[in-house]
């Protein structure tokens, strides 16, 4: 029989806030954390923005001895793990340890010590780089630093499907606790790669979004006529996931229950999206939740500001929730905290719980004039407060073709 799993913890460090509360409470503020960036290298850039996590003092949480083998996106998702367990008032017996595992997604792991590690071969004549370069570099780091912290000695994998990364961790260790291989999972994502060679990646490939003149804030622009593209930003976000009955026999506070997930992919192009596996993916979903698409009250949309992009997944929404489409409130808070790659995922997740939770929809900001094929109810740039929400959705589409949807309701009985 299938177990039903809850969410009891939440963790995050974003460029909107550094707590969950802050992290809310600045999206229904419509409160952008895009700017001019201030690292060194910005001269080397045509695209200056971006959206980082400022006044974040790793010294703050862990001893110089620490900092030598965990890098800033292991730094990210240590804190962010530390809120949610704290959160969750999370306690494990011994035996209950070995049911509980790490779940994570990241696209490059530690790219600044990549970087770093290159630099240094590449422009010295006596080539020397950090000796814990590989243990910091790879892509595991992070989830196998929080399975050593927490001792968890169940499932420990790293996901890396590009932006649906963290959005497939979340589902699988959902899959984990459903059909009774573990009873509690972190799962979620980091990211760290405001990096010169990372942007001038992005660059070349002409996705990035152009700077507003007036404001860097406005310049992530989904569903908008005028849109340019995706800001690159940076953090992590980690959820608790547990067996329901164990959160109840505990008397846990619970978020939500996540009811519903699939994964699939496109199979069609390496970069360009397509309704239809958007909407495979979302119809499998409601199936795994035993919903119907009217029984959904937002939906926290992939939203990137790419053109192709929020045609597609415009498109997608409207064949799978007919007639109700127009009706349901679909935003993409991208368009405040950037785009985190492999933790975007997590961090619209999280997003669309704590809406389900305050019964609050955060904003599409900068959506002044819309695209006439986007013509949905994108929320556009004020929040809405006291929207009862049962069922909420959580879309990520990736590059490769790399489906994810993640579907949170009101625990209830069944």
């Amino acid at each position: 029989m299938a177990k039903r799993v809850v969410i009891t913890g939440l963790g995050i460090i974003s460029p909107v806030g550094k707590d969950p509360a802050a992290f809310f409470n600045n999206l229904m503020a419509g409160r952008s954390g895009i700017k001019h960036l201030r690292t060194g290298f910005v001269e080397q850039l045509s695209i200056r923005i971006g959206a980082p996590v400022e006044d974040f003092d790793p010294a703050a949480h862990f001893s110089k001895i620490q900092l030598t083998g965990i890098e800033r996106f292991s730094q990210f998702a240590l804190v962010a793990a530390e809120q949610a367990v704290q959160d969750a008032q999370l306690e494990l017996s011994p035996c209950e340890l070995q049911r509980a595992g790490v779940y994570m997604g990241s696209c490059l792991g530690g790219a600044s010590t990549l970087e770093d590690g290159y630099i240094q071969v590449l422009q010295h004549p006596s080539p020397r780089v950090k000796p814990l370069s590989v243990l910091l570099s790879m892509n595991n780091a992070a989830a196998s630093q929080l399975s050593i912290k927490y001792h968890l000695q169940g499932p420990n994998i790293t996901y890396a499907t590009a932006c649906s990364s963290s959005a497939i961790a979340i589902g699988e260790a959902y899959r984990q606790i459903k059909h009774g291989y573990a009873e509690v999972m972190l799962a979620g994502g980091s990211e760290a790669m405001l990096t010169l060679g990372a942007m001038k990646a992005w660059e070349a490939l002409h996705t990035l979004a152009h700077e507003d003149p007036h404001d860097a804030g406005a310049s992530c622009k989904p569903f908008a006529k005028n849109r340019s593209g995706l800001v690159l930003g940076e953090g992590a976000a980690v959820l608790v996931l547990e067996e329901a009955e164990r959160a109840l026999r505990r008397g846990a506070r619970i978020y939500a229950e996540l009811a519903g997930y699939d994964c699939s992919s496109d199979a069609s192009h390496i970069t360009k999206p397509d309704a239809r596996g958007q909407t495979r993916t979302m119809l499998n979903a409601l199936r795994d939740a035993g919903l119907q698409p009217q029984d959904i009250h937002y939906i926290n949309a992939h939203g990137t500001a790419t053109q192709a992009g929020d045609i597609e997944e415009t498109k997608a929404i409207k064949q799978v929730f007919g007639t109700h489409a127009p009706h349901v409130p679909v935003s993409s808070t991208k368009s405040m905290h950037g785009h985190l790659m492999g933790a975007t995922g997590a961090v619209e997740f999280m997003a669309a719980v704590l809406a389900l939770h305050h019964n609050a929809v955060p904003p599409t900001i900068n959506l002044l004039d819309a695209d006439p094929e986007c013509d949905l109810d994108y929320v556009p740039n004020q929040g809405r407060h006291g929207i009862p929400l049962n069922a909420v959705m959580s879309n990520s589409f990736a590059f490769g073709g790399s489906n994810a949807v993640l579907i949170a309701q009101r625990l209830r009985n069944r």
